[in-house]
């Protein structure tokens, strides 16, 4: 697969310096919502996100407006995102702007306006007081969406912000410098065709991060979010997962790329530095020799045979809330596995066999997450590399933990079915306890 790397100018034009933050508690918010005001009047209006929740949002995490026009009148649509659910409500511009008023600082203390030139960040901070940080959007933002974004609109930006019936909502916004500065976008802000695959890729890997994040115990945390990926390879996801934690979620995040490859940790971090994009590194390492150290969220997507239950036991040692692993290359059980007589006639097939070690691999590797106070999800994921290898296991940690020596009679049974005397995750546990 081709990949284009616009030249270092194009992508720090498209990284525009934020402006210095006011701290006025009066003055920050008021400009902040002069700019709203301006906005709406001038119809550049694009979307404004609300995040950080306080205890008056209950348990929303987010809220998301953009502007529509039902029946001939312009209103402000609402999209409050719980836990669970999402709730659409549609109020009319002036009501809908009063609502703001009584959200933003009250409920939420991160608020994020997009118009069609500019970008404005409103952080409240405990004492009432305010930060406000602006900076322009990129430019050709507005005119050069990808396919299939849900700001694509054949009539225009302005049609794309006000069409009620939207497209397919897409988690990462195509017009990030970042994305350029990858080869995913050109330095206009357009789709490179080659690349339509991989930005897909990237929204659906965005959008499994942020349901798991919002069943997570990080949902509402005050602190800084420690996120590492490993085997972070060109940085697409880490950059991603940075980027929807700065600015999507409105949150403080420190994410660290960790890749075995020197030149892909130098282009991580050059594009991290002509972006702008505090918090984002790239480091040279591996997952087994990884020094344990608090972690928030571990990645580690496409490590091969007992290197992902390697990455799950530094997961589980750092206390992560998150654990996202694609697991590849199923050796280890294979060798092991004695074939049930009820089941001999259909794993003759050397290919059923391998299907099935994979299955019981990654099964043991989720009861024994359970066992650790997980809940388990493994799931069909898009391939990243363009491999059938799409296997995600997503574990998130649970405020009640599971039964866990029911979860360890289950696993006992499976091994005893199988035969199976070592499973690495299960020996790593045993040494080193989480």
């Amino acid at each position: 697969m081709s990949e284009h790397h616009p030249s270092d100018k194009s992508a720090a034009r498209d990284a525009a310096p934020a402006a210095p933050k006011e701290t006025s508690a009066a003055g920050a918010r008021e400009r902040f919502f002069a700019a709203l005001d301006a906005a709406l009047a001038s119809g550049t209006f694009v979307r404004l996100v609300l995040a950080k929740p306080r205890a008056d949002a209950g348990d929303a995490l987010r809220v998301a407006v953009r502007e529509v026009e039902l029946r001939g009148a312009r209103e402000l649509s609402f999209v409050h995102s719980h836990p669970t659910r999402d709730i659409t409500k549609n109020l009319l511009l002036d009501a809908g702007r009063a609502a703001l008023d009584g959200l933003v600082g009250a409920a939420f203390a991160h608020a994020h306006l997009r118009t069609s030139g500019e970008e404005f960040e409103l952080r409240a901070g405990k004492r009432g007081r305010y930060g406000l940080s602006r900076h322009a959007t990129p430019a050709g933002a507005e005119a050069h969406s990808a396919p299939g974004d849900a700001t694509a609109d054949p009539a225009g930006p302005s049609a794309a912000r006000t069409a009620h019936d939207r497209a397919k909502r897409r988690f990462v916004e195509i017009d990030r410098p970042w994305l350029a500065g990858l080869g995913v976008t050109d330095a206009q802000g357009r789709l490179v065709p080659a690349m339509a695959r991989k930005w897909k890729q990237i929204n659906k890997f965005v959008e499994v991060f942020d349901h798991a994040f919002a069943t997570s115990p990080l949902r509402r945390t005050e602190r800084k979010i420690r996120v590492v990926d490993f085997g972070s390879g060109k940085g697409y996801l880490t950059f991603a997962i940075h980027d929807h934690l700065r600015r999507a979620l409105g949150l403080d995040a420190e994410v660290t790329g960790v890749e075995l490859r020197s030149d892909l940790v130098h282009l991580g971090n050059r594009a991290a530095q002509r972006c702008a994009m505090a918090g984002l590194a790239f480091v040279e390492g591996d997952v087994r020799t990884f020094a344990p150290q608090p972690i928030d969220v571990m990645i580690a997507l496409h490590a091969c045979d007992t290197a992902t239950d390697h990455a799950l036991h530094l997961g589980l040692r750092a206390g992560a809330a998150i654990i996202m692993c694609s697991p590849c290359c199923h050796k280890q059980l294979r060798p092991q596995m004695q074939t049930p007589d009820p089941l001999r006639p259909m794993l003759q097939h050397g290919i059923h066999l391998g299907q099935q070690a994979e299955m019981v691999t990654d099964s043991l590797r989720a009861l024994l997450l359970e066992a650790e106070g997980y809940a388990t999800q493994v799931f069909e994921f898009v391939a990243l590399e363009h491999t059938s290898k799409n296997k995600m296991i997503l574990a998130v940690k649970r405020e009640r933990p599971a039964d866990r020596a029911a979860v360890r009679a289950q696993i006992g049974a499976i091994k005893a079915f199988y035969g199976i005397r070592e499973q690495c995750l299960e020996t790593l546990l045993e040494a080193a306890p989480a």
